[in-house]
């Protein structure tokens, strides 16, 4: 094993050892861990067959790592981006510099290319030490990060077997399950979530997987109750903290509940009908005038409440308008992020890709939201969408919501 890593996962230990006899507080213990697992992580991805070639392996880059290592769950509040670090307060999303990779003059971050290799060399390490329950985990994150929920799903089931009293690990194992199961938390995921709260009852991320579950059995009462543990325990300052809110405004209008007493609802967009992601029936859509004498779309892109612990504050969102029939060829698009839904859009034939392809020339038109885990805008599986019923170019007061995985 790599001189770092061995060195790493000792001090991991005894900082393990060190909370279990009471002399080091929980908090100190998450984010002495959080911090331990990352350094562990850098050491993994760091090409040691390369460095010992006389090879200068890259580094990854920061914003790489706390992807890895930080399992964005919007809901959970607690920073989880993609992969990693749930219910640790401490681990926090990146910031603004990590984001962007850190120092901008760092010698080479790895690509997606190295990145996968560097799981795969951790696959194959974990064949000769299978009771090594941190790389089991870390390799079910990756995988996770990858979308490679098939690799993913037996890694966890290793990482619980060798260590099932682990609430954050139980509820990344949950997520993993219902995401393969489109999004159905309820069955096996929804008993590892009850697991992972009887361990640890402000898990945030098993807290907001309840809430989520409860949601979709329309028990939004239920829902309510674990959403405002979520508010409750999360970091005062966590900029989740209005997207949890609106969510639990959500679950109590569905409910009949009436806002919470001595709380403000969150502001909404106005009532407007909604376009449902399978078009079973068409938004009320009224003319939108353009000055400019072409096409105009106006609306609103929200995300449902069940799918926000999917979506990373700063995760690509795309809204676009393609031709209901034929071409597939978006005909207007905008680029925003999970963080500023819900968003007004406008779309117009100034954003026309070529003078044959505007909204104006076509008379039915589809408007698509698609959260992208990648940045990119071609879709791939994990993605988070939401689509119109076809509507006519000139539409107004639509309300697109995002609610479906996109599966392979």
């Amino acid at each position: 094993m790599n001189k770092d890593i061995k060195a790493l996962r000792q001090q991991l230990e005894q900082l393990q050892k060190s909370h279990r006899e009471g002399s080091v507080g929980k908090k100190a213990f998450e984010a002495g861990k959080a911090q331990l697992e990352r350094e562990i992580l850098q050491a993994v991805l760091a090409a040691p067959e390369a460095a010992a070639a006389g090879a200068q392996a890259p580094r990854p880059s920061r914003a790489l790592t706390a992807g890895v290592l930080s399992f964005v769950v919007v809901l959970a509040v607690a920073g989880y981006a993609w992969t990693g670090s749930p219910g640790v307060p401490s681990a926090g999303p990146p910031t603004a510099a990590a984001a962007e990779g850190g120092n901008p003059h760092a010698s080479g971050a790895v690509d997606e290319a190295q990145f996968i290799a560097a799981v795969e060399q951790l696959a194959e390490r974990l064949k000769g030490q299978p009771d090594d329950v941190e790389g089991w985990a870390m390799l079910a994150r990756s995988y996770g990060m990858l979308g490679r929920l098939d690799d993913a799903l037996p890694a966890y089931q290793k990482a619980v077997a060798l260590n099932g009293q682990d609430a954050r690990l139980l509820a990344d194992y949950a997520d993993t399950l219902a995401l393969k199961n489109d999004r159905n938390l309820e069955g096996e995921p929804l008993a590892l979530v009850e697991r992972a709260l009887k361990i640890e009852p402000t898990n945030l991320k098993a807290l907001s997987l309840a809430g989520a579950a409860a949601f979709n059995r329309k028990d939004y009462a239920g829902a309510v109750r674990y959403w405002e543990r979520v508010v409750q325990h999360a970091p005062a300052e966590s900029p989740y903290l209005p997207q949890v809110q609106a969510s639990i405004a959500e679950a109590r209008e569905r409910g009949g509940l009436g806002p919470a007493s001595g709380a403000a609802a969150p502001a909404k967009p106005p009532p407007v009908a909604v376009a449902a992601a399978k078009p079973a029936a068409a938004p009320v859509a009224t003319p939108a005038p353009d000055a400019a004498g072409g096409a105009t779309i106006r609306g609103t892109v929200r995300l449902a409440p069940a799918l926000a612990m999917m979506a990373a504050p700063t995760d690509a969102v795309f809204i676009f308008a393609r031709p209901a029939e034929g071409s597939r060829m978006p005909l207007a698009i905008v680029r925003k992020q999970v963080k500023d839904l819900p968003v007004d859009f406008v779309l117009d034939d100034s954003m026309a890709m070529s003078p044959g392809a505007k909204l104006s020339l076509f008379p039915q038109v589809v408007v698509s939201a698609r959260v992208s885990k990648s940045g990119q805008a071609v879709p791939s599986a994990g993605d988070l969408s939401g689509q119109s019923a076809p509507i006519a170019p000139t539409a107004s007061g639509l309300l697109i919501e995002i609610n479906e995985v996109v599966k392979n």
